[in-house]
């Protein structure tokens, strides 16, 4: 089974290294030759004589870990992803199906990662924002090397569906039901509900604004980072019907309603244009996160208890979001 790993590169600081010069690589001990590895268990004590300050095994375990996966579980074949240093963006190749799959460098060439793996990267990039809610908090997980659970969801996505698993295809589809159900709501119930969702998800004094057919802010919403940060978010929430695409001009429009230092949100049930992407994080302009119905089921899925009843009733879902 191709399987689908995530190494990061010291955010992104490192990622144009692994691509220009086709590997991926890993630090952690840096001063001995892997390639005679063949289990965990030897790993330990090169890492406990290169890092005597690590005393909890919880450490020690998790970092050797993490070179086991690099260096015993990724195989050829296997896809890579890493985040570039602009983390919406993110790298993707195959391990190189060679003899020397592993191979250590000096780290003389400006990367400090002496463990490499033979990648061949692809030319595009992909972005973070067209992969669903559980895939992109798996990205964002703090270890270096690990396993990406939604494999078939990435295969799919760089089109590869002969490597998915193929079963039979159900009747029942959850997304296309749970969105249904959301489109049955009214423009200002559907705005409201996302004014619960915004709170759900961390916001601080979440208020409905728009008005219907208004084309502006629907709802504003104040993240607040365990009081290091605070971001004032302007959100347009719009209803559209399943396989609608949402122009770039729409994504536009919302980013010259937003004031200097917020930021932007665009909620709907429907999915954007490709280039409607772009504009959301084009350089030099408020940064607007895209949500599209797939995200937003997600969304509900993980926050659905903080959803108030009146609006799980008026959905007609019960947890699990399927029909009552």
């Amino acid at each position: 089974m191709t399987n689908v790993w995530c190494v990061r590169a010291e955010y992104g600081v490192y990622a144009q290294h692994f691509v220009n010069n086709g590997f991926v690589g890993i630090g952690y001990i840096y001063e001995k030759d892997l390639s005679s590895i063949s289990s965990r268990e030897e790993l330990y004590p090169l890492y406990a004589s290169e890092h005597p300050e690590d005393t909890s095994n919880v450490v020690i375990g998790q970092q050797v870990g993490q070179l086991a996966c690099f260096l015993l579980e990724m195989k050829p074949g296997d896809y890579i992803i890493t985040p570039a240093a602009n983390t919406e963006l993110l790298y993707y190749g195959k391990l190189v199906e060679s003899e020397s799959s592993y191979y250590y460098s000096q780290g003389d060439d400006g990367c400090p990662y002496r463990h490499r793996r033979p990648v061949e990267w692809e030319n595009k990039k992909l972005k973070r924002s067209n992969f669903s809610v559980p895939f992109q908090n798996t990205i964002r997980s703090s270890l270096t090397v690990f396993a990406v659970s939604q494999r078939e969801e990435f295969l799919s996505a760089v089109g590869r569906d002969d490597l998915v698993d193929k079963f039979e295809i159900a009747v029942y589809d959850p997304y296309i039901a749970v969105l249904e159900a959301v489109l049955e709501l009214d423009d200002k119930e559907f705005e409201i509900l996302v004014g619960h969702l915004l709170t759900a998800v961390g916001f601080e004094g979440s208020e409905v604004t728009g008005k219907t057919g208004d084309g502006g802010v629907d709802a504003i919403g104040e993240l607040n980072v365990a009081n290091l940060a605070k971001v004032k978010v302007f959100v347009q929430a719009k209803r559209y019907k399943l396989g609608t695409k949402i122009t770039a001009n729409s994504v536009r429009q919302l980013r010259q309603a937003i004031p200097f230092g917020g930021q932007g949100a665009f909620i709907t049930t429907a999915d954007f244009q490709n280039n409607a992407t772009d504009i959301a994080l084009e350089t030099g302009f408020p940064r607007i996160g895209l949500v599209n119905g797939r995200q937003l089921v997600d969304l509900l899925v993980e926050h659905w208890s903080d959803i108030p009843r009146e609006f799980q009733d008026r959905l007609g879902l019960k947890p699990g979001l399927v029909r009552a």
